[in-house]
């Protein structure tokens, strides 16, 4: 993933730089989207048509990267979902604040019927 979110970057800053504490989330969502979400969370989630965020999982990272532990199967789309350009991390199932985010190599469109599956290993974190 190519960026961290602006929420991320300055709960970061506050807990190293100012010893404000930070709770990292017990558990991160992968979220879909039309349009590029952003640093400040701005672009535009995929809705409707049975779209719900899925859980993901790391791996432990290794040189300042982390890559996920397990595939990651979204809902059968009861309805088109539309071109899914980017994806985000997120700290909540709804709502919550978005972590990390980046565009996708090749974007998918999602029709109805149509049922999206990100393999182990295809998200990765990068902190350089």
């Amino acid at each position: 993933m190519a960026a961290m979110s602006d929420y991320l970057e300055n709960a970061l800053l506050n807990a190293t730089l100012r010893g404000q504490a930070w709770v990292a989330p017990a558990t991160v969502y992968l979220a879909l989207y039309t349009a590029d979400p952003t640093d400040a969370k701005t672009g535009t989630e995929v809705s409707g048509g049975a779209y719900v965020r899925q859980t993901i999982t790391f791996n432990a990272p290794a040189n300042g990267v982390a890559v996920s532990s397990a595939d990651v199967l979204f809902p059968i789309a009861s309805a088109s979902w539309g071109t899914v350009t980017h994806i985000g991390i997120l700290d909540a199932a709804t709502e919550g604040n978005l972590l990390y985010h980046g565009a996708l190599t090749n974007t998918k469109t999602i029709a109805s019927a149509d049922q999206l599956k990100i393999a182990a290993g295809d998200v990765s974190i990068t902190l350089a």
